[in-house]
């Protein structure tokens, strides 16, 4: 995984000796709340409900085990001994005091971390598949891309305070792990039949208030102008999104306003002046970049280890469930990516306790060449992990309530920490949350679902990313009581697509029973093999509707 290099570290710890003078500014009563804002939130601290949250970059996913050893600690030094997993794969801590935050900061700059942009109206952490690099279907790794994103994007002057926050995801996958079709701007790495690599961007995608799926504004741009084109997309956008409204001012609305047509015009415009300049990327540029993400020295895994797990599968039918779903095939053979499940529903989904991330640490040491990713879904994977190991590797899992085998099933919720944390819900997501998960237990009911995504938002802004769940719950104020609505037919994969609300909100109590009528349609009418959003396309909305509300 990437290292920082003098500059970054000289950047960061300059970063956090400017903050933390900000902050004592702040505290003495020199600097008023309005100046503090915008300089607290470029520094990933927002003020919630009951305390501050600071919110850690995790650049596209990717932690070592030293950085969530000390994430850890810090938990149990200046929070409540845990740490909250987002869908834009960072790490959010709930109760950190104010006045805390720059030795926070401090701390994580020892091991190459920080928060720097990951709040304000400015580009945020890139985001990217968590099986980058070990995919089998990977085209192309994503990874020196992102950081070279990354770069570009970190304290950069002119988008320091843009109408509105912006994020960029890039995959480089035939299967689309990483949602670009939502993102301000969605990039598909692929390559030309002679190997060169190019990039299928879209712009104007996202989720919140107005959700979009985004438009193709290039299918094939050259690799070397890759950053070119991002700045002027971001520069067209800066100069013409809309400031007077936030609900209106992320560049999703613009696109929309504009026309796809008109909109790549500008774009192409704009990017007369920037193509073949400064920030063209070199060979020599991604070759440095592509030198931070080296293969693994790997041992060979003998034939007779591959049996034996194949065997050990067919033994135990616990462990042969957690493989199903819980580990994915690698493109080295005898190699394979385990799913670290953090969605059991005695805490929060994405939550991990710093119990947990001490013993995650410990077992990427021990299976994973110290790596872990963190997943959109919130949770943690060890990437690297021989199969001749697997069984071990689940049986410490499985005693710490880490190897729930459900990932990609219903009770694997995304969700939002909601209205038990966040100032800006309308209602609590999490106890609904809970509620499915125990209303569901039967894995094998939930094993014959099939696939299915579940998500879950405290309000409008989406966090959860109900949009785009399968079944989507969207917590609302109704008078000053909270209700939920329920939305079917959303999809973050290659077919994206945006939910449609199934009809009037529904009482807390009632949401679990509501979903159980949902799934009797599916269960009834689906064909052999056929997905959830397959069978809810094919049948159109009111088939649920009827039965939901009759």
């Amino acid at each position: 995984m990437y290292r920082y290099d003098t500059y970054d570290q000289t950047l960061v710890e300059e970063r956090v000796a400017q903050f933390r003078d900000q902050m004592n500014r702040h505290l003495a009563g020199k600097l008023g709340e309005e100046e503090f804002r915008p300089l607290r939130l470029q520094n990933g601290l927002y003020v919630q409900r009951h305390a501050p949250m600071l919110r850690i970059a995790i650049p596209y996913g990717m932690l070592s085990s030293t950085q969530i050893k000390t994430i850890s600690d810090i938990t149990r030094r200046y929070d409540r001994a845990y740490g909250h997993l987002s869908t834009r794969q960072n790490m959010q801590l709930n109760w950190p005091k104010l006045e805390d935050v720059p030795d926070i900061l401090g701390e994580l700059a020892k091991v190459q971390m920080h928060a720097i942009q990951t709040s304000g109206n400015c580009v945020r952490n890139t985001t990217t598949d968590q099986f980058a690099g070990i995919a089998q279907d990977e085209i192309e790794d994503p990874r020196p891309w992102c950081e070279l994103i990354r770069q570009w994007s970190t304290l950069h002057p002119e988008f320091a305070y843009l109408p509105r926050k912006f994020k960029i995801a890039v995959t480089g996958a035939t299967s689309d792990r990483a949602a670009v079709q939502v993102h301000d701007i969605g990039i598909n790495l692929w390559h030309t039949d002679d190997g060169d690599v190019r990039a299928r961007v879209l712009v104007g995608g996202g989720l919140g208030r107005t959700p979009m799926i985004g438009s193709v504004i290039r299918e094939d741009l050259p690799w070397q102008h890759m950053l070119t084109y991002i700045e002027a997309i971001v520069r067209v956008y800066n100069q013409f999104g809309r400031r007077d409204n936030k609900f209106k001012a992320r560049i999703k609305i613009l696109v929309k306003a504009l026309g796809i047509e008109e909109f790549r015009r500008r774009v192409d415009e704009e990017w007369a002046h920037l193509e073949n300049g400064s920030q063209t990327i070199t060979q020599d540029a991604i070759d440095h970049a592509r030198s931070f993400f080296p293969e693994p020295e790997r041992r060979v895994v003998e034939q007779s280890g591959i049996d034996a797990f194949e065997q050990a599968r067919q033994n135990n039918k616990a462990f042969s469930r957690f493989v199903t779903n819980n580990v994915m095939g690698h493109k080295v053979n005898g190699y394979c990516a385990v799913t670290l499940s953090l969605k059991h529903h005695t805490h929060a989904p994405g939550d991990i306790t710093a119990d947990q991330m001490d013993l995650a640490a410990q077992l990427a040491d021990e299976y994973s060449f110290g790596e872990l990713r963190v997943t959109h879904e919130q949770n943690l994977v060890l990437s690297d992990v021989p199969v001749d190991q697997l069984e071990a590797l689940w049986e410490v899992l499985d005693a710490n309530n880490m190897a729930s085998p459900t990932v990609g099933t219903l009770t694997d919720i995304i969700c939002c920490p909601g209205g038990d944390f966040c100032s800006l819900a309308n209602a609590k997501s999490i106890p609904i949350a809970q509620a499915i998960q125990q209303k569901f237990e039967d894995l094998d009911f939930v094993y014959d679902l099939g696939p299915l995504d579940l998500n879950i938002s405290g309000c409008m802004n989406a966090c959860g990313h109900h949009h785009v769940g399968n079944i989507g719950i969207l917590g609302v104020d109704k008078k000053g009581e909270e209700y939920y609505q329920i939305s079917l037919g959303g999809s973050s994969l290659d077919d994206a697509s945006l939910g449609k609300i199934l009809g009037p909100s529904f009482y807390r109590e009632d949401v679990p029973s509501v979903i159980e009528k949902v799934l009797q349609v599916y269960v009834r009418e689906r064909d052999t093999e056929e997905r959830f959003v397959d069978t809810y396309r094919r049948l159109g909305i009111k088939p649920f509707k009827d039965h939901v509300y009759a």
